[in-house]
């Protein structure tokens, strides 16, 4: 592989001219960048990034930690925030901790400072506020985005959306379509990350003066299994349920699938909406009704908040809170239907 040195004396210039052309840095005139860039493609130069960390103190790539890199939403995640870094002339390095909350930061403290500048966190509900600050103690910026309660700061630079608002937007279409028996399937324990989403689902039942009774509530892991497996005890338990809320696509789906086997027609006799908007929701059959989050934009201001803290440290960490929240109105909802008149009493709901 050829060298800095061999490229410069291809071209006629210094190592330095090299360098500055590839980093659009300095003056140099146009007909002197043609010719450095054609040294360089033909001889396949290719910058040592270890060294020009070592060199600079700084590595050229970012950290980006997820929790589970087979749930859909976080490659989802990753893509925006890596085309985000690309924009701003990053690497993205993607560490998936697995949801091992300890082993995870372990190995994103070998990593922060060293392979990478700085660390955007995508909400887990498995952080520990305590690693994150010390690793901010040693000089590495840390940023949390997907911050699920903006009225409470983690005390960590982070981007936020209202989780509790986009529950409440899911109940609310729930209720607009004449459900009232509207049981919930929440995809974490009840005070944990989607504590938020169901605190406005009951909100909603509240504000419609509808009862909110915990036997209507199952609690499940984040997966498609995990919310196959909730359907079938919480419709098993209270057959008179005609609509679910469901705290994230992944187990939204697996209902979708536990209704098929039980022989339940969605949405003729069950509705089911949820929250995020992954790209399966748009692609089950039946497609699925769910409140959008605002992915995209938090990846994106993640990034970008990031790269402001290697400029200056605020005296207070800083909060974007992105207030985009759509319902995604899909097959998986519809007004519920009143049993016929003529239908024994045992069945009607």
């Amino acid at each position: 592989m050829a060298t800095i040195k061999q490229v410069a004396a291809r071209a006629g210039v210094t190592p330095t001219t090299v360098t500055n052309v590839l980093r659009g840095r300095g003056r140099v005139g146009e007909a002197t960048r043609k010719r450095v860039l054609a040294a360089v493609a033909e001889q396949g130069y290719r910058p040592n990034l270890n060294a020009r960390a070592l060199v600079e103190r700084k590595a050229p790539t970012l950290a980006l930690m997820l929790g589970c890199i087979t749930n859909p939403f976080y490659p989802e995640f990753a893509l925006q925030a890596q085309l985000a870094a690309r924009r701003n002339g990053r690497f993205l390095l993607v560490c998936n901790t697995d949801y091992e909350k300890d082993g995870g930061l372990a190995f994103l403290d070998e990593v922060a400072g060293s392979l990478s500048d700085g660390v955007l966190v995508a909400n887990t509900g498995e952080l520990d506020i305590r690693q994150l600050k010390d690793m901010e103690a040693r000089g590495v910026p840390v940023v949390i985005s997907g911050w699920e309660f903006p009225h409470r700061h983690p005390g960590i630079p982070c981007v936020a959306f209202d989780s509790g608002r986009a529950g409440e937007i899911a109940t609310q279409h729930l209720i607009s379509l004449g459900h009232q028996k509207i049981g919930a399937i929440i995809a974490s324990p009840l005070h944990g990350i989607h504590g938020g989403r169901y605190r406005g689902y009951l909100a909603a039942l509240n504000n419609a003066g509808l009862e909110s009774d915990e036997r209507f509530t199952a609690v499940c892991i984040d997966s498609f299994d995990g919310g196959y497996e909730a359907a079938h005890q919480l419709l098993a338990a209270k057959p008179d349920i005609t609509a679910l809320f469901v705290s994230n696509d992944l187990p939204a789906l697996g209902v979708l699938s536990a209704a098929a086997d039980l022989h339940i027609k969605i949405p003729q006799t069950l509705s089911v909406v949820s929250i995020t908007d992954i790209q399966l929701a748009g692609q089950s059959r039946p497609t699925l009704t769910t409140v959008a989050i605002p992915t995209a934009a938090m990846a994106s201001k993640g990034i970008e908040l990031l790269l402001e803290l290697f400029k200056q440290q605020p005296e207070q960490p800083p909060m974007i809170c992105i207030q985009t929240l759509e319902l995604i109105k899909r097959q998986s909802t519809a007004e519920r239907k009143k049993p016929p008149a003529s239908m024994p009493r045992r069945f009607q709901k």
